[in-house]
């Protein structure tokens, strides 16, 4: 090549890329290489398939509201003076809390199912003890039932959690993903306000038995459902890899092309160098960076989220709003309560898509924080006026609902979505099941924690005290995620697996023109460098970014 003459060079890769060269007085002119437009259809399954997926891997979430929202409803029908089966205050803390011991069991066997006999398997194994439990306490003769009832569906919740984000994540698209990963966080507000609702209206013993039908459908629809892509092809079934993106993306899609990023990663984690991994091996992966980094953020996310006092909001809602001193019917609070956490659930999973994973945190922190704060000063003024000779009427009865309602509000948006979502974002391939399994294990213990905790805490704190510490840990976790929280918005989920392998320094997008390369990320075109070097191409998979 000289003079004026040019020539074409042709990258015949997956996507066919031009780049033309020339000379003129001696310096290299560059310019733009021009890539071919891929056909839509092929660069985006079909979306419906992918919700479908996502909606039924996630049907089991919806049981775990059920769980969270059992408690309210039944310890004031079971504190009642006609109730069949009487409780104390002691056993009531038992019944509420009792769940959540069986559940960091069930997310610890999870993690293990999901690794070793597939993701679809391990929800489809989840529903069998949800089922046994809540007929067990339908069938309740005394509290001792129910306390094994309450272990049991505990135990089938944890399963569920860390499977039902993995599998979505893994079934779908980064422009679909967070957006679908949010439908767990949904399944369980949508569950808490079923109980609330029929609570209202029902005996205890018909709502046990009314929560048997939601397991029972996740387990017949979970049978229809294919294996992910990405566990199959960690398995080395590239075959059944293609035939499970068939069913989850659609016949026009590139689905050789997607196989061929998955076999790729999968060999540079060294994911698919065996069927399974040796238990050293397995140590060796979950002590990497690339496991503890994460699993330290999420757990110290989740133990901040929960004594923010979510749940014990949610488990004694009924209780708290009698309390309170509203002459709001307590009933009609929580059902409302309910529709509002259902309401800004589903607002959060569409926000995740447009701020991102910090900012929805930080709005969380900070409203959770004078939320509970301020609930904690009503309750003293109250505690001082109830305790006066004579007593005082409580004034402005609305305050400590309207911050109950404000609370539920900013906790929902952020602390009861980003940190579920990020499960299935954070962690490396290969233990991915195994660490998601424990990351559960552990926010449902601080959950165990956290409700068998308050009614010791009101006892030496006074319910005042106990709030405005919950307040304060808020503020504490704002500080923590501020530090320490990474933004993985329009980030792929092998952009983040490098960036806490330590492979790329950051996951901030570099800016235009640094050291003289620029990266159009939307219409994929590259320039020739002006010393000659050619850059390196990018894979497809790159430019699909999550939400």
């Amino acid at each position: 090549m000289t003079g004026k003459d040019s020539v074409v060079l042709v990258d015949k890769d997956t996507v066919p890329q031009i780049m033309a060269t020339g000379e003129k007085k001696g310096a290299m002119v560059t310019l733009a290489t021009v890539e071919s437009q891929p056909n839509k259809a092929a660069e985006r399954g079909k979306a419906m398939r992918q919700v479908i997926a996502a909606f039924v891997a996630n049907l089991g979430t919806i049981n775990t509201g059920l769980i969270f929202g059992f408690s309210a409803v039944v310890i004031p029908q079971l504190q009642a003076a006609d109730s069949l089966i009487p409780v104390d205050e002691s056993q009531s803390s038992w019944v509420a809390s009792l769940s959540a011991i069986g559940t960091p069991i069930g997310c610890l066997l999870s993690g293990y199912v999901m690794d070793n006999f597939g993701r679809k398997k391990a929800l489809i194994a989840t529903q069998i003890p949800t089922i046994i439990g809540w007929i067990v306490i339908a069938c309740a003769s005394n509290v001792g039932m129910i306390y094994a009832g309450r272990v049991l569906t505990g135990f089938g919740s944890g399963m569920v959690g860390a499977p039902a984000r993995v599998y979505t994540s893994e079934v779908t698209q980064p422009h679909l993903r967070g957006m679908l990963c949010a439908l767990a966080s949904t399944g369980i507000s949508l569950g808490v306000l079923i109980q609330y609702t029929l609570g209202a209206f029902t005996t205890w013993k018909f709502l046990s038995g009314v929560s048997i039908i939601v397991p029972v459908a996740a387990l017949i629809l979970m049978l229809l459902m294919p294996e992910t892509p990405n566990y199959l092809v960690s398995k080395q079934k590239p075959e059944k890899a293609r035939r499970s993106l068939a069913r989850l993306r659609g016949s026009s899609y590139n689905i050789d092309r997607e196989v061929e990023q998955l076999q790729s990663f999968a060999a540079k984690t060294n994911a698919s160098g065996k069927k399974s991994l040796s238990l050293r091996e397995t140590v060796q992966a979950l002590v990497h960076p690339s496991c503890l980094k994460p699993f330290a953020i999420l757990t110290i996310y989740f133990m901040m989220y929960q004594f923010s006092g979510v749940n014990t909001i949610t488990f004694y809602a009924v209780e708290i709003f009698r309390d309170s001193g509203t002459t709001m019917d307590k009933n009609t609070c929580t059902i409302l309560l309910g529709v509002v956490r259902l309401i800004f659930t589903i607002v959060g999973a569409i926000l995740l898509r447009r701020c991102g994973r910090r900012p929805l945190t930080f709005i969380s922190g900070i409203g959770c924080g004078f939320t509970m704060v301020g609930l904690g000063v009503y309750l003293y003024f109250k505690h001082q006026w109830d305790t006066a000779v004579p007593p005082i009427e409580p004034t402005a009865t609305w305050f400590p609902v309207a911050c109950i309602f404000i609370f539920i509000t900013t906790c929902t948006v952020g602390f009861l979505v980003v940190p579920w979502v990020m499960i299935g974002e954070l962690y490396p391939m290969k233990v991915r099941g195994l660490v998601g399994g424990f990351t559960t294990c552990m926010a449902h213990s601080f959950v165990f924690i956290v409700v068998k905790t308050y009614p010791f805490l009101t006892h030496v704190l006074e319910r005042h005290g106990t709030f405005i510490l919950y307040g304060c840990f808020s503020f504490v976790g704002t500080i923590f995620f501020y530090l320490c929280l990474p933004e993985t918005k329009g980030k792929t989920l092998q952009e983040i697996e490098d960036y806490f392998s330590g492979r790329t320094k950051t996951l901030k997008k570099p800016k235009a023109g640094t050291n003289g390369q620029q990266h159009d990320e939307n219409d994929g075109q590259q320039m020739l460098l002006a010393n000659g070097t050619k850059p390196a191409v990018l894979s497809p998979e790159k430019n699909k970014l999550l939400p």
